[in-house]
């Protein structure tokens, strides 16, 4: 089975959003996702928000290229968020890229008034035929699957998802078995990378190793099949996996692809063997 593979901002960070694009393509990847609001303040400021120059070069690589854009990051959602004033140009110009789904991360430690800003993000999302996506991650208000799960539950809106990033349900000791316990209209696509064998503990060495320091499909220990068993077998595959390598964005986009490939074929062949 063949299932789109994207190119996830984080694997290559130095590359602007039209550079992104070009790259994915030349490595072969199938869509893109484009980071249009930074997630710290160590990344670049670029114009991304709104019809810039380097938005409509953007859209016009997309088309050039025939890249689907899978999804648009990061919106968080704080106690002070307010949707539409903070978040509506964004969803806009995400909507102009042709994007379909938004990565949301829950910076909120009440997680009654976050399932209501997920909702109304939801609705406004809607509105642009974008989903929003909740992402659990250990230095987060939303630190795993159990908590992100439960949000999910509580907002209790069909416009809302829940995404797996390998690392962290990894690191959060969570399971295929939890994976499967869950609603399948949930996962709208996941992120895959691999990992080294030991586990940081501390919030510090979790947040350096998810930004820097992950290792392509297929080269730890991450049990990644299993993971993408219990998931629904047509969900799209984003590869986030930014590696301490010293290479080109376009090698180490070739490379996360080659390895991706390698994980999906194997995922895909124990379900053909199970059906």
């Amino acid at each position: 089975m063949t299932r789109p593979i994207s190119l996830a901002p984080l694997t290559v960070l130095e590359l602007d959003p039209a550079e992104m694009v070009e790259c994915a393509a030349q490595a072969g990847f199938d869509a893109v996702g484009l980071r249009l609001i930074r997630a710290t303040d160590a990344e670049p400021l670029r114009p991304t928000i709104g019809m810039t120059p380097l938005i409509r070069e953007t859209r016009r690589r997309l088309d050039d290229t025939g890249l689907a854009l899978i999804d648009i990051e990061v919106l968080r959602l704080t106690p002070q968020t307010r949707i539409r004033r903070d978040f509506a140009a964004f969803v806009e110009t995400g909507a102009y890229l042709g994007a379909s789904q938004i990565l949301v991360t829950g910076n909120d430690p009440d997680h009654a008034r976050l399932a209501d800003n997920l909702g109304e993000l939801a609705d406004l999302a809607a509105d642009y035929a974008l989903a929003a996506n909740l992402e659990p991650m250990p230095w987060t208000d939303v630190a795993n699957l159990q908590q992100g799960a439960a949000i999910v539950a509580r907002c209790g809106h069909p416009n809302v998802g829940l995404l797996v990033d390998a690392l962290h349900y990894d690191r959060a000791l969570n399971t295929p078995a939890d994976l499967a316990a869950l609603p399948s209209d949930w996962f709208r696509y996941v992120q895959i990378c691999d990992g080294v064998p030991e586990r940081p503990t501390t919030v510090e060495a979790l947040r350096y190793q998810g930004r820097n320091a992950r290792l392509f499909p297929g080269a730890g220990n991450i049990d990644l099949v299993g993971m993408l068993r219990a998931l629904p077998r047509d969900v799209p595959v984003s590869v986030e996996a930014p590696v301490l390598w010293q290479a080109s964005a376009l090698d180490r986009s070739r490379a996360a692809l080659c390895g991706a490939r390698e994980v999906l074929d194997l995922a895909d062949a124990d379900c053909r063997h199970l059906a």
